[in-house]
This record gives C-alpha cells, sequence and structure tokens, in this order.
C-alpha cells in the first residue's frame, strides 16, 4: 500500500515538473519567436556584416545565420537549465519547510529526517535522477554532440530506474533516500516516530 502511495504521490510531482517544463517550452518558443521575427534589427545587423565584409556576401549571411542560430540554441539551453533549478528548489523547498512535497502531503507521506543536510541531498539526487541527467543529454543533443548525448540519456534512464525500483527492494527506500538518509513514511507515522529514531538501516 505505501508502495502504491509513493507511486501516485511521484506522479503528482512529476506532473508539476511537466508543468513547469510546459510553461517554459512556451516561454522559449515566443522568446525565438521574438529573435526571428524581429525584422529591423536583423536587417540591420545584416546589413552592417555586408557592410564590413568587403563583398563577402555569403561569409556575411554565414555569420547572420550561426549567431542567429547560437541565440536560439542559448534560449533553449536556458530553458533547460532554469527546469533543473526549478525542481530542485521545489523539491528542496517542500522538503526544508513541510518535511513533504505536494503529491507527498496529497497522499498523506512525509520524508524524515526533516534536516538541512538530508533534505538537500535528497532533493539533489531526487533532481539529478529526474531531470538533471535528462536536460544535460538534450543540451548535448543541439550542441551536436550526438553519440555523447546517446550515452548521457543511456546514463539517465538507468539512474531514473534505480532510483525508482529500489523502492520495490527491502527496505522500499529509493536511491534518493538511501542517499540522502532518509525514508518515506505515512504522515502520523512519521510524527509518532520523531527525529531520532526516523530513518531504517540499510
Amino acid at each position: 500500500m505505501l508502495k502504491l502511495r509513493r507511486s501516485l504521490a511521484w506522479s503528482i510531482d512529476f506532473a508539476l515538473v511537466v508543468t513547469a517544463a510546459t510553461l517554459l517550452a512556451i516561454l522559449t518558443f515566443h522568446r525565438i519567436c521574438a529573435l526571428v521575427t524581429d525584422v529591423p534589427s536583423l536587417a540591420t545587423k545584416g546589413g552592417l556584416d555586408l557592410v564590413s565584409s568587403r563583398g563577402d556576401v555569403l561569409g556575411a549571411s554565414e555569420h547572420l545565420g550561426l549567431s542567429l542560430w547560437d541565440k536560439i540554441v542559448l534560449d533553449v539551453e536556458e530553458a533547460f537549465g532554469a527546469l533543473v533549478v526549478v525542481t530542485f528548489l521545489y523539491q528542496w523547498a517542500c522538503l526544508a519547510l513541510l518535511g513533504r512535497t505536494l503529491g507527498k502531503g496529497l497522499l498523506g507521506l512525509r520524508v524524515t529526517p526533516r534536516m538541512p543536510r538530508h533534505t538537500l541531498r535528497r532533493a539533489v539526487v531526487t533532481t539529478t535522477a529526474d531531470v538533471a541527467v535528462y536536460a544535460l543529454a538534450c543540451v548535448l543533443l543541439i550542441e551536436g554532440q550526438f553519440a555523447l548525448s546517446a550515452l548521457v540519456w543511456a546514463v539517465a534512464v538507468v539512474l531514473f530506474l534505480v532510483n525508482a525500483l529500489t523502492v520495490f527492494f527491502p527496505g522500499r527506500r529509493s536511491l534518493a533516500d538511501r542517499l540522502a538518509g532518509t525514508s518515506v513514511v505515512g504522515a502520523l507515522q512519521g510524527a509518532r516516530s520523531g527525529p531520532a529514531g526516523d530513518v531504517p538501516q540499510g
């Protein structure tokens, strides 16, 4: 029953991450559209490049195209970076202030112990397993590092599965729990346990 509640809680939290990713994607799309449709600015830059190119029209055009592409890539990379930061802040702030994320709170769960070093480590591992490594793979892909991107994608999938599936092992603790020294328990059980004896061994 606890495993089912944990799965549902994770689904709620991940849905919030997907929502944040969607909003960032919309914002990034609008930033790129504004960049591409800024015709006067592009025309001015293109004209200056042409004047200073000493007749190298193809070189000036290539420079303008590469400059535009670099700005688009930067916008996309900033969106991935923002998603990682938002996910980390959500995990860390919820655990530090409430001892649970929104998903865990709705399912009557909490993370124990609620101490700064535990909440920070758990937020880092959860963010890494759920979002950060995938984001890195995507950034490598748009940078043209195809082989390295595929390798990082494979690492991301393995890390995600290891973090999720260890909940079904003895002790019912995820990789994030094990590395952070925490456990997920029912809210009432967590309240009764107190800070001294919350974390099972192993």
